[in-house]
């Protein structure tokens, strides 16, 4: 984990923030623990570093993050207080390095990270389509139906999207990888965990998005995270979750 204080890139001197998410699964945090390793930011994984494990996040939603934060993940920054994944990682890209330059730039990222976070959603409604309280098997057929329109019809689009944002560059936005690109590694991972024969089904018409995936990969940063005990497989707790049935 990197030390508390550094200087960062602009020469200020970068505290050590705070991520709020639940310790057991990658979920939606991994979006942004993605963005803090690259980026090499010193930070503290709450749940992780805490004796109460998961009972901090559930004291933070109702003290330090209210009324700011209906859900985590959050991150502190200071006194700053930001929810929801695409914000908090917008916010550290545009504010260290890892975003366009330019305004047309910076909102088309936003652009793409947004239409990410919506694969996400419709990636965790194939095992939970009925109710987010209920157990998958207490709702299987349901997920099997929404599963094979999510495969047959939402995936190709998702995934023909993100292909069609990659031209020549080896980046979403040119010659510099940005949040938006870690995300789409994120999701690409993800995806090839839960749903690994959908998405061998449509691997030739996703070269440039495959290639993206592994070049993120090797970022010295964060190829050093994804091979440590930090990074935490893909389980059955998670966003993405491989049931067989759903993989048709």
């Amino acid at each position: 984990m990197p030390g508390a204080r550094r200087f960062g890139r602009y020469g200020s001197l970068v505290r050590k923030v705070e991520l709020y998410y639940w310790s057991g699964i990658q979920g939606r945090g991994e979006f942004v623990r993605l963005v803090l390793e690259d980026l090499g930011l010193p930070y503290r994984d709450v749940a992780r570093e805490s004796d109460d494990g998961d009972e901090a996040i559930e004291k933070a939603l109702a003290g330090v993050l209210a009324p700011y934060a209906f859900a985590v993940p959050a991150l502190r920054d200071g006194e700053l207080i930001i929810p929801q994944t695409v914000a908090i990682t917008r916010y550290l890209g545009e504010r260290h390095g890892l975003a366009p330059a330019d305004e047309r730039g910076r909102l088309l990222a936003h652009a793409v990270a947004l239409t990410i976070a919506d694969l996400v959603a419709e990636v965790h409604d194939t095992h939970h389509p009925l109710s987010v309280v209920d157990y998958f098997e207490d709702q299987k057929p349901a997920a099997r139906a929404r599963a094979k329109a999510f495969r047959e019809h939402r995936l190709p689009k998702f995934l023909a999207y993100l292909e069609g944002m990659l031209g020549r560059d080896p980046f979403l936005f040119g010659d510099r990888a940005s949040y938006a690109d870690l995300a789409a590694f994120q999701v690409v991972e993800g995806l090839t965990f839960a749903f690994p024969r959908a998405m061998a089904r449509h691997r030739d018409d996703i070269p440039r998005l495959l290639a993206l995936r592994d070049r993120i990969a090797e970022r010295p940063r964060l190829a050093t995270y994804l091979a440590s005990a930090r990074r935490l497989p893909f389980n059955e707790w998670g966003i993405f979750r491989h049931y067989p049935e759903l993989d048709r």
